[in-house]
């Protein structure tokens, strides 16, 4: 099992793709995972009330989501039976289309690397302190609501 230790979860800016294969990459000599699930939260270009998103900016109070995340992940970790678990959250400007979210599980069987993946997605943005403002296009702007 990861050895479950705090470490930061944030990215400034857009998740590149290259930063998800590596970390993909990297796991490719465990030998003991039999099962990996992953999720990619992307900015979309919602149009509200007629204006269209442009950017989203992420803001957190990063010691706490810190340590939110680390009571998530070891619940998660209770729960399932996983090999490992990372999660990476942007935080700053990224442009619709660009990620945002990285959530990447792994397990001896698929069916632990799913659930806990899912899991996780909803408990972030469920209880995570990371806020997002919505960016029009015309420079205004709105607060996130999570759904």
């Amino acid at each position: 099992m990861e050895k479950r230790k705090p470490r930061n979860i944030f990215v400034h800016g857009a998740i590149s793709t290259s930063f998800i294969a590596e970390n993909i990459e990297r796991h490719h000599s465990r030998h003991e995972i039999g099962g990996h699930s992953i999720f990619l939260g992307q900015v979309r270009a919602d149009q509200v009330e007629g204006k269209t998103v442009s950017a989203i900016e992420y803001t957190a109070y990063e010691e706490m989501a810190l340590e939110k995340m680390q009571a998530i992940r070891d619940d998660i970790f209770g729960k399932y039976e996983l090999t490992c678990a990372h999660i990476y959250h942007s935080l700053g400007k990224v442009e619709a289309g660009g990620i945002c979210l990285f959530v990447f599980t792994s397990s001896a069987h698929r069916k632990p690397a799913i659930e806990a993946c899912s899991e996780l997605v909803e408990r972030i943005k469920a209880e995570l302190p990371v806020w997002g403002k919505e960016l029009f296009e015309d420079a205004s702007y709105q607060w996130k609501e999570n759904k």
